[in-house]
This record gives C-alpha cells, structure tokens and sequence, in this order.
C-alpha cells in the first residue's frame, strides 16, 4: 500500500527519516523537507521504498552515476556538498555528545581525492543462469552489474574489463566470486576468493587473462597465478610490495590525510608506537622523524612492512605480529614511549583503549573509521585522565554515511 510522508531529516545512515504515529520510518534517497509517495518494504515495518519525490527539497541536485538508488555502494548523490558536509560533521558531533564528550569538532576535510584506489566486485549467476558482475544491491544481495563506476580512481582503469573476463572464465565453477581489485603505482592487483580449488586448464586461462588485462599480479585466495611486476604503492618516503588483497585505506587522498593529522598531533616525539598499523601507512611516514614500535595482528602486512622500513633516510622502524585485541600493550610496555598513534577496525580498540588510559603517555592519538565506537574509547581514555583536542572528521567515503577522524589526547 502507497503513502504520503514528510521527511523529517536525513538519519546516520543516509537514509531520510518520517514520523508516523510516534515512529521512525527510514527512505532511501530522500532528503529533510520533501514531500514523497512510498511504498512499504517486506518483513521491514521501519523502512519505504521511495517511488516519487512529489515536493523536492531545495538543496536536491541529480546524481552523476546511472547506478546511483540501484547499486547499493553510495547513499547519497542528490544533495548539494554543503548541507551534505554540514550532515557528515553532525554525525561526529552526535556521537560525541552520546558519550558526553564536549569538544571541538574541526570542519569536515574532503579527502575523496581522486576517487577509490580498491574495490570488491561481486561476481553470481543470476536469472537464467546470466553472470552478473558489479556491485551489492541496495538493501539485497543482488548483484547490479557494472561497466562503468564515477567515483573510481583513474588507477583502477581496466579493472571492470578485467573483472568480467575473469569471472566469465571461472563461471563453469558454478561459486560466487569476491574479485579484489587495487590500483597500484604500477598497475592492477587482483585477488580472487570464493572459486575453491580449480583445475591446472582453469589456472592456465586466468593466467592468460592476467597477461591479456596487463595485470601487476593476479592471485587467487592470496596465493599467486601470475606476477608480471610485484604491485608496489609509494608511502612517504618508502615503496611497499602489497601482499595479497592487501587492506588499504580507501583513497590515496584520505590516506596522505589521516597520516598528515596523525603526524602533526605527533609533535616532536622521539619514540611512537603504531598500533593496529596495517602495511604502515603510518608508521613509515613517522619514521621520517622518530623511532617508531609498529604492531598488527596480520603477518604479510608486517613482513611487507619490515621490508619498507630498509628504506633509506628512515629512523628504526620495528613491526611485530600481534593480536592487539587479546593482547593489547600494557603500561610496561609503554614506559619510554613518547606518543601512541591506534587506528583500529570499525569495531574500536576497547581493550587497548584502557590499557592505555591506565598509563602515562603523554600523547595519544586515535584515528578512527567509526565514530560510536571512536566515542567509547575515547571516553575511557578521558575517564583515564587524558583531555580531548579538538576532533577532526574526514570524509574519504564520499556519498556514503561513513566518515574518518583523528584526535589526540594528551596526560600531564
């Protein structure tokens, strides 16, 4: 059944909220002050499909991608940037205040740069037994095939042509495919997941196809087909081999903007720690100026570290294996350092946070990809005796609800 609602304001997660009869209805797509006919959703009595958008608002605009309210990979392209920003920036300063956390909040830096270095697509038969190639659905696990993506860095070039041919020479498998692509300095890494063991003719044609694509390097569940050219990304003042589907942060910009806010908040410490620290994007741009103790709990990324850190020019840089969820560094193990810098996954460092909150180093500086569980642990830090500078959101999801941000923390 059809009906008529105002949209209130547009929620966390992008979508624009209603009212009725004292409860929250969520609509894709719309926007605060637009008058807009729905439809209800299946086994989902909180949300609407959107079908028309009889009153638009103002600050609508037409979105640049023939996917967008298909493809499920951005929630937002019909808003203007500046209530867009404004919006983003409200999301952090929400969650503070839900952990009471009164501070400042910088304005919001657009870090999308030139668009996303790496994405998955998704690869399934669908009706009829047709490949599909592309990208989750909205709302579904439907797969939107893609030929072409707007918000893509001019690095990942090829990589939709690649996928397809990939995937359609694997389609005898009958699997669903995750295909990793990520735009190196010199060129695709693909990863595929999902096909289970394959034949030696299989391995042959995507070995073909990996030469045919020009691809740096194709593996399949990490381990190697085809190496044309390691795939190697510059970091500072390093140059690191990627390990297979390695993570990265998700544009060159936001990445180059998240290490310049951690580094400045550094100040002139001697010895820092990196934690949660991934391949480094970090740690070797700190090592430019300190000693740095880098720690994460997937082994290839601290073995492509350990290589990067024999650059020359660079202070020690040290990278150890280490599940900092069970076990976190303790105050011992902190006693001489200057600074800790922690960048967790979308799930906080909640243990780590109170480990640290319970010792005395001076600066503490948190970067984050989620701001409810950055709020947490930054509560337990300022209930720990450290004050909260200002907090610093970074948007290199543009057009979706996530946002970055840094803070430091500093213990007399």
């Amino acid at each position: 059944m059809t009906e008529t609602l105002i949209i209130d304001h547009v929620g966390h997660r992008g979508d624009g909220v209603a009212t009725q009869r004292g409860e929250a209805l969520y609509v894709p797509y719309t926007l605060g002050g637009e008058t807009v006919e729905v439809d209800a959703v299946a086994g989902h009595p909180d949300r609407r499909v959107l079908l028309r958008v009889d009153q638009p608002s103002a600050e609508r605009i037409a979105p640049f991608c023939k996917h967008f309210g298909v493809c499920g990979g951005c929630a937002i392209q019909h808003w203007q940037a500046e209530p867009y920003q404004a919006w983003k920036r409200q999301l952090v300063i929400a969650a503070l205040a839900q952990a009471k956390i009164d501070c400042e909040v910088a304005p919001l830096i657009d870090a999308h740069g030139a668009g996303r270095r790496r994405i998955t697509l998704h690869a399934r038969k669908g009706t009829h037994e047709v490949l599909k190639v592309g990208f989750t659905a909205a709302g579904s696990h439907d797969i939107v095939p893609i030929d072409a993506c707007p918000i893509l860095d001019p690095g990942l070039d090829g990589a939709l042509e690649a996928a397809w041919a990939l995937a359609e020479a694997l389609i005898e498998t009958g699997k669903p495919l995750d295909i990793q692509v990520t735009a190196a300095d010199n060129g695709l890494d693909v990863d595929i997941r999902g096909s289970g063991p394959l034949p030696s003719k299989l391995i042959a044609a995507l070995s073909r196809l990996a030469e045919q694509h020009k691809l740096a390097r194709l593996t399949r569940h990490g381990e190697l087909v085809l190496m044309r050219k390691p795939p190697v990304i510059s970091i500072g003042p390093a140059h690191l081999t990627l390990p297979p589907g390695a993570f990265l942060q998700a544009t060159a910009a936001g990445e180059a903007t998240l290490a310049a806010l951690a580094i400045e908040r550094c100040g002139k410490a001697k010895l820092i720690v990196d934690l949660f620290c991934g391949v480094g994007p970090f740690a070797l741009r700190l090592a430019a100026k300190a000693k740095v103790l880098a720690y994460d709990s997937e082994p290839a990324a601290i073995a492509a570290l350990q290589a990067a850190a024999k650059t020359p020019g660079l202070k020690p840089l040290t990278a150890e294996v280490r599940d900092l969820f069970r076990r976190p560094l303790v105050t011992q193990e902190l006693r001489d350092v200057d600074a800790v810098v922690f960048d967790p996954p979308r799930q906080g460092a909640q243990a780590q946070a109170e480990k640290l909150a319970a010792g005395k180093v001076a600066t503490v500086v948190a970067v984050s990809c989620n701001a409810a569980t950055f709020a947490r642990d930054a509560r337990i830090l300022i209930d720990g005796g450290y004050q909260i500078g200002t907090v610093t959101p970074v948007d290199q999801f543009r057009h979706t609800p996530h946002v970055e941000l840094v803070a430091k923390f500093s213990k007399k």
